[in-house]
């Protein structure tokens, strides 16, 4: 991922049982095509350049495995650095989605909330109750706002209306360092994993 442009699309394929999606830039152009091993007790996530997978750019593993608390590394492919990483605040997370964005140093850089906690119940509720589960994914769209560690938000994270698939859109509040642009980039990429069944 070069420099990038926003608005950042995330659209997944709905015509493959794995999670794999596309991320495009402002101009259409594919940015990262991100893949999810399926069936595996650690998470195993690879992302290429494009979506002929002749490139491998990035990793992210889990750190534990099956855990309801769990920190996802990131790994540069190109020359085995560590990136950084992303983890999700367990019994946080119950009411309103949250995770911290760690650098490679070990320190904290940003903190992801989920901006309104009312609509997980509502795609809860709505989820359980037949026909109406139907309409979860065009109604029960949750938003995850960015912040650094002085609560100044820098960027957004939110799911797209459809009644089928799933498609997301980063928007860029506030300017970042290209290193932290790309270590979002791939913090926000996790996030839609874990998260992404919801509305």
């Amino acid at each position: 991922m070069n420099e990038l442009k926003f608005p950042i699309n995330f659209d997944f394929k709905i015509s493959t049982l794995s999670n794999d999606f596309t991320a495009t830039d402002a101009n259409g152009n594919t940015i990262a095509y991100v893949r999810q091993k399926m069936f595996k007790l650690k998470e195993a996530i690879t992302i290429y350049n494009n979506d002929t997978k002749s490139h491998e750019l990035y990793k992210i593993n889990a750190d534990k495995w099956l855990d309801f608390s769990t920190a996802y590394k990131f790994t540069d492919v190109s020359n085995g650095a560590n990136l950084g990483k992303v983890a999700r605040k367990g019994w946080k997370s119950i009411w309103k989605a949250n995770y911290e964005v760690i650098d490679q140093n070990e320190k904290l850089q940003y903190r992801i909330q989920e901006e309104n906690a009312w609509v997980k119940v509502l795609d809860g509720v709505l989820g359980e109750i037949p026909i109406l589960n139907f309409f979860t994914g065009y109604f029960a769209n949750p938003a995850y706002i960015v912040s650094d560690t002085r609560d100044q938000k820098v960027m957004k994270l939110k799911k797209q209306p459809s009644f089928f698939g799933r498609k997301f859109q980063i928007t860029a509040l506030k300017q970042t360092d290209a290193d932290d642009d790309h270590r979002l980039m791939l913090s926000l990429m996790m996030l839609v994993l874990l998260e992404r069944k919801r509305g």
